[in-house]
Parts: C-alpha cells; sequence; structure tokens
C-alpha cells in the first residue's frame, strides 16, 4: 500500500467505495452521496479541492449541520492497486493550535474490505512528512475511547496520550482520547 494523490486514474476507485456504501467521514454516513454528488458535477473540481493548501474550498460541514472555515489541507488516497481509503491533513499556518471546531490534524478512514492489513497505519507514518514540511512540532489525532484499532494505529507511529475527554454534542459525545505525535 502506498499513498497516492487523488487523480483521474484513481477516481474510479473512489467513486466505486462510495457507492459501495464507504464514507470518508465515519460521522456523517451521507458524505458519502455527496461526494458522489461533487464528482459528478465536476470531477476535476473535485480533485483539486482534495489539495488545498491555501483553504480556497468551500466551507466544511460539521455533523450537526453547520459550516465552519476551511483550514488548509490534504487528502491522499490509501492505494494497493485499488482504492483502501482516505488519509487527511490540515493545520493552521504559523501555529500548531487548531481551531475548537477541528478535533485533530489528521484523519483516516479504510475501506470495510481492506481493515486489518496495516494500511492505516502506513498511511499515518507516510504523511507525518507533509506535518513537518509546514513547521509543525507534533501533530494531534483523536480517537473515541472505545477504538481499539485506531488506538493501536496511532500508537504504532509514536502517538502518546495527552487527554481523556468527551467530545462535542456535534461529534457524537462519545468519550474520547487525544493523542499527540511529536514531530521534532
Amino acid at each position: 500500500m502506498h499513498l497516492v494523490w487523488p487523480a483521474p486514474p484513481y477516481l474510479p476507485g473512489y467513486g466505486n467505495a462510495l457507492a459501495r456504501g464507504w464514507s470518508p467521514d465515519n460521522l456523517r454516513p451521507e458524505a458519502a452521496g455527496e461526494e458522489l454528488e461533487r464528482i459528478t458535477e465536476n470531477a476535476d473540481r473535485f480533485l483539486a479541492e482534495q489539495v488545498d493548501r491555501d483553504a480556497k474550498g468551500p466551507p466544511v460541514t460539521l455533523p450537526d449541520g453547520t459550516t465552519v472555515p476551511r483550514l488548509p489541507g490534504i487528502h491522499m488516497w490509501m492505494w494497493d492497486g485499488e482504492f483502501c481509503g482516505t488519509i487527511g491533513f490540515c493545520w493552521q499556518p504559523g501555529t500548531p493550535e487548531l481551531p475548537p471546531y477541528c478535533l485533530g490534524h489528521i484523519g483516516y478512514a479504510v475501506v470495510p474490505w481492506k481493515r486489518g492489513l496495516g494500511y492505516a497505519t502506513q498511511a499515518l507514518a507516510d504523511i507525518l512528512p507533509e506535518a513537518i514540511e509546514v513547521g509543525l512540532p507534533y501533530v494531534e489525532l483523536t480517537t473515541d475511547a472505545s477504538n481499539v484499532a485506531s488506538r493501536r494505529v496511532i500508537e504504532a507511529n509514536g502517538g502518546r496520550l495527552v487527554e481523556r475527554f468527551n467530545k462535542p454534542a456535534h461529534y457524537g459525545g462519545a468519550e474520547s482520547l487525544r493523542y499527540r505525535i511529536a514531530l521534532v
């Protein structure tokens, strides 16, 4: 498995995963349909918006339906000959801090038929150089306390638990863990 930049040759695989019911947003299953609509409307624009280092894309829709300003960010796709999942990284220029509506710098989602193969662990390791490149001293990731698989992915990449908290209601309110991975 390796990470690829979203591009036309990989788009059919991404679309197929969406059509099979996989969502890149584990809190908003309806995001799958929204992504398919965006691809249908303008596939080139959709692909261009996956790498948005200047935060020029549309606002982000939170799970409660509100919209917030987009942060600079990138999405890359996991690929092993077919689409496996996505990993995203966002940041605020000049600071490692994130606004309250953004729970972490990095998020990932693997399609169900590719889970358990170590792809999320590898994808997280492979995207960390992007965070170093923008000058972050660390990245933070959050996961539900009950998500043992995600905890293992983060810990395998040097993540250290820094906080237990309950997510805001619009993020599901679950007991969660905040991890930090030092980059310098």
